[in-house]
């Protein structure tokens, strides 16, 4: 006799797993066919799980939007975290910083997540903040988190360390995003010249001078 053991409930680290790899798919589905022409079904296909499975964790395809979409234009990378390792030397913190912004801000995923989220605004009043905010908030923390750090240590003069963090964000991502936005893209040469430019620029204005 042949008996079977029915697996129980998932465990965290499972749930967690699925999760990810649902948000994960349901991004690439919007990337892929926009709001309007995305399915639940097209969702839970691209993640490789039943509709029943998705629709346990999500009643309808808003829901999913409103989870997937915040989610992939906040969350940091692995080069994202990496300035935390030179935060001692000002200026190659900024240009780690500065460099994982510049990728996020020219990923055509990331640009195209930020146009759909943008024109489904007014669709979602949850999106009270807007997408081109979402993408800054976390790298404005860090950029704010670093300038208070030399601050303190007496190497630069803010003061006003949240607008100059913004100052600096807008400096690196500002142009080549609206730029991406339209489709043209630079050379890796050009955005490598323009963001060493930018760090060099924003330094000349906060350095403390003796």
């Amino acid at each position: 006799m042949v008996t079977t053991t029915r697996r129980g409930r998932p465990t965290q680290a499972e749930a967690k797993k699925l999760h990810q790899k649902l948000r994960k798919a349901a991004v690439a589905t919007f990337v892929k066919y926009g709001y309007d022409g995305t399915t639940m079904e097209a969702v839970a296909k691209a993640a490789g799980i039943t509709r029943r499975t998705l629709y346990a964790r999500y009643p309808d395809k808003r829901a999913v939007f409103l989870d997937v979409i915040p989610w992939a234009l906040t969350r940091r990378t692995e080069r994202e975290a990496s300035y935390e390792r030179e935060a001692g030397d000002l200026r190659a913190a900024l240009v780690a910083v500065g460099r994982a912004g510049l990728v996020r801000a020219i990923d055509p995923d990331i640009v195209r997540l930020t146009r759909i989220a943008m024109n489904e605004s007014a669709r979602f009043p949850e999106f009270a903040i807007s997408a081109h905010s979402m993408t800054w908030s976390g790298r404005h923390r860090q950029v704010m988190d670093l300038l208070r750090r030399h601050h303190e240590a007496g190497t630069i003069e803010v003061e006003d360390l949240e607008l100059t963090a913004g100052h600096f964000i807008a400096m690196i991502e500002h142009l080549p995003a609206r730029l991406a936005d339209f489709g043209i893209y630079r050379r890796a040469e050009e955005e490598e010249r323009h963001l060493q430019h930018a760090v060099d620029l924003f330094l000349r204005g906060v350095l403390r001078r003796n």
